[in-house]
């Protein structure tokens, strides 16, 4: 084959039929529900955390209804610890407009898709392709890195140039039939074969055609985003307990770990005064060791203090605060580091 298209479009398909996964709990299935949520909770997380968390989410919310329906506090506690959190809010809200605008069914559409929250361009022909058999190009990282690779794309592919010059790219690849074959063909190639780091070269269907192997230039290519220190950033946190409960406050809806169960952020030296607000009188006070954290765009630094206090008589039910219940904190919609440092406290 001559074409390069054609012969990327069936080297992929004729490798996916035979080697790619087809066991993954949202395959097989042309409900476009699953199909959506397997696609966003795989943004940005690998596949392997994601089945649990998959699974356990649609026995919560077996459909797009339920999950419309909902609160938002039970679809952030079954979110709890995949992070990225505006994906649950932006899931609830995008449940939400299917049900009230489109009958509680998907658009077949990659347009009408990709204007839901939370669903961008290449999310929407993914969905697209495996729940109604669209003919679309996705363009995620691992696909971009394919891409890259093979066809020796240079420059930052989360350049706007580079990126126009990918999904070029990705719409010219496409193949005319058995598109659902050839988009999952290229998530798993990116996934497990042309990885970030030790490609396994030897196994890919595309060794013969691949630019960045034929010139050596795999740990170049893509060419890596233009290095930037992330700032770093620190926050003290007050472990208030009775022993049996823990002061927890809902975060803002919008905002890191929004709508989120957290602990106060308090400078450690204001915990005497902060407990009296809270109606209770601090006993002891006992320093954790430090928690680190690091977010896409700075890392954090987090102090927590326990404190043992007693209440005083005067405590009273305040919204945005409650007193969680220390035998319930595994399953309480808590921040992962928060809810490792907590399970660990206690």
């Amino acid at each position: 084959m001559h074409d390069p298209a054609v012969s990327f479009a069936a080297r992929l398909i004729r490798w996916q039929r035979q080697r790619g996964r087809h066991d993954l709990p949202w395959q097989n299935t042309r409900d476009a529900y699953r199909i959506w949520l397997s696609e966003i909770m795989l943004q940005q997380t690998q596949v392997a955390t994601v089945i649990s968390y998959y699974q356990r989410f649609l026995e919560r919310f077996p459909d797009v209804g339920t999950l419309a329906a909902a609160p938002v506090g039970a679809v952030l506690e079954h979110w709890a610890g995949l992070g990225y959190y505006a994906r649950a809010r932006n899931l609830h809200r995008c449940a939400q407009v299917v049900v009230e605008k489109h009958g509680g069914r998907f658009p077949e559409a990659p347009s009408d898709l990709a204007a839901l929250p939370g669903i961008g361009r290449s999310t929407a022909a993914a969905i697209a392709a495996f729940a109604f058999g669209v003919r679309a190009a996705i363009l995620d990282g691992n696909v971009k890195r394919v891409l890259a690779r093979c066809f020796g794309v240079e420059g930052f592919p989360g350049g706007a140039a580079v990126e126009k010059e990918l999904w070029r790219l990705a719409e010219s690849l496409l193949p005319e039939a058995q598109i659902e074959a050839y988009t999952q063909g290229i998530m798993d190639l990116g996934a497990t074969l042309c990885t970030r780091a030790n490609p396994r070269c030897a196994e890919c269907p595309m060794a013969e055609i691949c630019i960045a192997k034929r010139d050596g230039r795999q740990a170049e290519l893509p060419v890596a985003k233009p290095g930037k220190p992330l700032p770093h950033r620190e926050a003290s946190m007050l472990v208030l307990t009775d022993g049996g409960h823990v002061l927890l406050e809902r975060r803002p809806p919008m905002g890191i770990w929004g709508g989120l169960l957290a602990l106060p952020e308090v400078p450690l030296a204001e915990a005497d005064s902060f407990a009296a607000r809270r109606g209770c009188r601090l006993v002891a006070t006992h320093a954790l060791p430090a928690v680190q954290h690091s977010f896409s765009h700075f890392r954090l630094t987090i102090q927590p203090l326990l404190c043992r206090v007693e209440p005083d008589g005067s405590r009273v039910e305040e919204p945005g605060w409650e007193w969680q219940a220390v035998e319930s904190l595994d399953s309480a919609a808590l921040p992962a580091p928060l809810k490792r440092l907590l399970l660990c406290a206690f």
